[in-house]
């Protein structure tokens, strides 16, 4: 099949909680995507940068592009014989170059075809309205350049209601989309609440917890909307554990994993006065001074990550995600304290 450059550069705007887009625009040559990834709720507002949760599985990625609807037969044809006429136009144009732009030209407009690719008549002029030609679109925040623009294949056409041919793997899923909201994810901070907070002595527990409300769940929705096609995933995640990591060897962890789970509704408890002798459900005994400096204490939040979308009712589980913060902690040397 004759291949060509079938992708999009991508915007991401706006902020927290509000609609964003990837966005297609024209580049210097080839075949750039129009359709729309419109993101809503917890997403990153970081231009295409990704949100702050990362997966717990290391093999885990998103999509790093897909094919997605595109333009309607009279629009395609306005751009892609204009964009045709244009290159083939400019110096240089002949030999092997100028046959493979001479055979998308065939393709589009004298019914050419390949063995699993039927050609067009006049662009599907004639089915206006009833379908639309999907093209490729990369994913910006995929770092792998050549990840990012491998979905290369020449724009194809879609009837409304009808999949994608079977060819096309990548073509956008409601799936894809659960995958991209999950990238675009933006967590609340966490940060831990200590006692004593900042500087603790050795020996003495020191009590770690989180607010209650860390723990509402953290939606992310994803949706393709097109005349003739309609797709959406909404990412949701749910608190799970803590995990802390002192800093230092020197120090024990309660529990001893470190993973402070969730147990009616909190994670750890409060310091009270009173408590000071008692051992706390979650929290970190240091065994030595920071000797004037601080340790880096690690508070990794643990979020369970579902999906739901377009044909998929029930929830489907994704790898889980977390989100870490360090805080600095100084530790003295002092044997006892009254608190």
């Amino acid at each position: 099949m004759a291949g060509g450059s079938a992708h999009a550069d991508e915007d991401f705007g706006n902020g927290k909680g509000s609609a964003k887009t990837d966005a297609g625009k024209d580049g210097d040559n080839g075949i750039y995507a129009a359709a729309q990834v419109k993101y809503t709720g917890a997403v990153s507002d970081g231009g295409s940068k990704p949100g702050n949760i990362t997966s717990s599985d290391v093999t885990w990625d998103p999509p790093p592009c897909w094919y997605a609807p595109y333009l309607g037969a009279k629009d395609f044809k306005k751009k892609m014989s204009g964009d045709l006429k244009e290159t083939m136009g400019k110096p240089g144009m002949t030999g092997h170059a100028g046959a493979a732009l001479a055979e998308t030209q065939r393709h589009y407009e004298d019914d050419y075809g390949w063995a699993d690719t039927p050609g067009y008549k006049d662009y599907n002029v004639e089915k206006e309205g009833k379908g639309m030609f999907w093209a490729g679109v990369p994913n910006p925040a995929e770092p792998d350049y050549l990840k990012r623009n491998s979905c290369t294949d020449l724009p194809f056409w879609v009837d409304n209601g009808e999949k994608p041919p079977p060819q096309y793997e990548e073509a956008i899923t409601a799936e894809m989309l659960s995958k991209l909201a999950y990238q675009h994810m933006q967590l609340p901070d966490t940060k831990v609440s200590l006692a004593p907070d900042g500087t603790t002595k050795v020996n003495l527990p020191t009590w770690a917890w989180l607010d209650k409300a860390v723990f509402d769940d953290v939606k992310a929705t994803a949706t393709v909307d097109v005349p003739g096609f309609h797709l959406e995933a909404t990412t949701t995640a749910t608190p799970k554990s803590l995990t802390l990591k002192p800093g230092t060897g020197d120090a024990t962890l309660i529990p001893a994993s470190g993973e402070c789970p969730i147990v009616d509704g909190r994670i750890g408890e409060p310091y009270a006065k009173g408590k000071s002798k008692e051992t706390p459900p979650c929290g970190i005994v240091y065994g030595r001074s920071s000797g004037g400096e601080t340790f880096p204490l690690k508070a990794a939040l643990t979020w369970e990550i579902s999906w739901t979308g377009t044909g998929q009712a029930a929830a489907r589980p994704m790898p889980d995600g977390t989100i870490e913060v360090t805080q600095d902690i100084a530790v003295e040397e002092v044997q006892s304290i009254n608190r």
